[in-house]
């Protein structure tokens, strides 16, 4: 009866395999990170341009659509989730759902105060602002510099 070293047994067990590959698991042809960088700075420079215009209430999901886009394009090929365990994507997946249910909360609620913002804005816009002394409620005159 022949006796296996521990290191044969070590070798056997891994699949019979020459040598251990512990590097990069799936490695991406330059080709593809670059057009990944690619259309990232694009999608930057449509942010940018985005901004420049008034869109009114469209303007927050044009703003989030070219962002998660731009989340997909790195979760997807930068952080390898399109080559990682379906279980991760399900994961990811139900974390930006409930990222997304919880925004879309926020602006159902935040769009209630929109007009009491905008009538205090131009209301404060259009009065200078005066010191009141609060003990006395009378205005403080201005204090000219040294």
């Amino acid at each position: 009866m022949a006796q296996t070293t521990t290191s044969e047994h070590n070798h056997d067990a891994h699949g019979g395999h020459g040598h251990h590959d512990h590097g990069f698991s799936h490695p991406m042809p330059i080709w593809m990170l670059l057009s990944v960088f690619f259309a990232l700075l694009f999608l930057t420079v449509v942010t940018v341009f985005q901004s420049q215009f008034d869109l009114g209430n469209a303007e927050i999901w044009a703003s989030l659509t070219i962002a998660t886009i731009k989340a997909a394009l790195v979760i997807l090929f930068f952080m390898h989730l399109l080559w990682d365990k379906p279980l991760n994507a399900i994961v990811i997946l139900g974390s930006l759902i409930f990222v997304a249910l919880f925004l879309g909360f926020t602006l159902m609620d935040a769009e209630g105060y929109r007009e009491n913002l905008i009538y205090n804005s131009t209301i404060e816009a259009s009065q200078p602002v005066v010191p009141v002394d609060p003990s006395t409620d009378a205005t403080v005159p201005a204090v000219a510099a040294p």
